[in-house]
């Protein structure tokens, strides 16, 4: 079992990798230090994760906390639900059950599932404690580390949230065997991007070892997951309420949170997203002078060789993924703030780039003008 511990100045706490199922971890459960035996535990998951580990987690909750309360709560499986009914269901349930302060939600599941769990989590009663037990890679490498929670809006992608640490996350790369090829390489856009903006060693071994990725190695997969989470969790730790370099990690983000927005949640996976919008922060640097063209294609090739696209689909234009991208949580003033990259493994912030050349940008990416 891997520990990956995550120092705040008032909510730290560890990440396990490695097989959490096993009977080993109870006593890493314990340390939580708090007394559950009277107390209520929600389970959120959705139906798709529901089948393959809730029973798992339940014994596992169940043998750590044998008097515990324990009750699940599925909710709909995909980005469309991270919305304030599925909020307003988890809030309902609570306060049906008469849930207090005291009380405990488990987050089982992928981002959407962990998002809105830590967001319930924060706003419940001003604030109760959570664990997360992600499902797919992107949550296991990105989403339940760092605190950020939160839902979608119409007019924006998580623009409606809280920063809210869990108390524990617990991973175990052997679930990733049951994902769908396409939330596996969804995932692994998030974790090229740590290559992309800090970490030259870490590119070249994704690089070198995409075989044995697409495979699911699972000591190729445990290696990327920890070092993965190394990666943010050194961000995290000197910027958690990302006023700095922080903002590193949205690389593709702004770009990629603009296309979904625009298909609504129902196109383009987060990562699909984020992977196009990667390519376009990697032809914007290069036009301004940074990148090179054989960088800008080696990284197209990085992210086509995980089955991602990197081209816009067709039914994107121009002025709707300005209007969308307008509404990014890291503009300042009503400037675009976008990361981009100086090179490879060294991620920047730029403000004030000129929305021609962003425009420019777009088309060649595949967006209409």
């Amino acid at each position: 079992m891997n520990k990956i511990h995550v120092n705040l100045k008032n909510d730290s706490y560890n990440i396990y990798v490695g097989d959490i199922f096993g009977a080993h971890i109870f006593k890493q459960i314990e340390e939580l230090q708090i007394n559950l035996t009277e107390r209520q535990i929600l389970i959120i998951t959705n139906s798709t994760v529901a089948a393959l580990y809730l029973k798992d987690t339940q014994q596992l909750i169940q043998a750590v906390y044998p008097h515990a309360r324990v009750s699940v709560l599925e909710l709909g499986d995909g980005e469309q639900y991270k919305n304030f009914d599925s909020i307003n269901a988890i809030l309902s349930h609570m306060l049906e059950h008469q849930f207090n302060r005291s009380s405990l939600l488990v987050a089982l599941g992928g981002g959407v599932i962990g998002d809105m769990t830590g967001f319930a989590a924060s706003i419940y009663q001003r604030g109760i404690d959570y664990i997360s037990i992600p499902t797919t890679l992107l949550a296991q490498v990105d989403s339940s580390v760092g605190g950020k929670t939160g839902i979608n809006h119409a007019l924006g992608k998580n623009m409606i949230g809280a920063f809210k640490q869990p108390k524990l996350v617990l991973i175990n790369p052997n679930v990733l065997k049951t994902l769908t090829d396409l939330d596996f390489s969804s995932g692994m856009a998030e974790v090229v991007k740590y290559g992309l903006i800090m970490d030259l060693d870490f590119y070249n071994y994704l690089a070198h070892n995409v075989a044995a990725i697409n495979l699911r190695d699972l000591a190729v997969l445990q290696r990327m997951i920890i070092k993965s989470i190394q990666n943010k969790v050194a961000l995290v730790e000197i910027d958690e309420f990302e006023t700095g370099n922080r903002a590193l990690l949205n690389l593709g983000h702004t770009f990629g949170h603009a296309l979904e927005k625009i298909q609504q949640y129902a196109g383009l996976t987060h990562g699909q997203g984020v992977a196009i919008g990667t390519v376009m922060a990697a032809r914007l640097s290069s036009k301004l002078g940074y990148l090179s063209l054989d960088c800008v294609n080696n990284i197209k090739n990085l992210l086509s060789s995980f089955k991602l696209p990197v081209a816009a689909p067709a039914d994107i234009n121009v002025t709707d993924m300005i209007n969308a991208m307008s509404l990014d949580k890291k503009n300042i003033n009503g400037t675009l703030r976008l990361i981009l990259l100086e090179d490879i493994a060294k991620g920047i912030i730029l403000e004030s780039v000129d929305i021609t050349t962003i425009k420019n940008i777009m088309v060649e990416s595949g967006v209409n003008a």
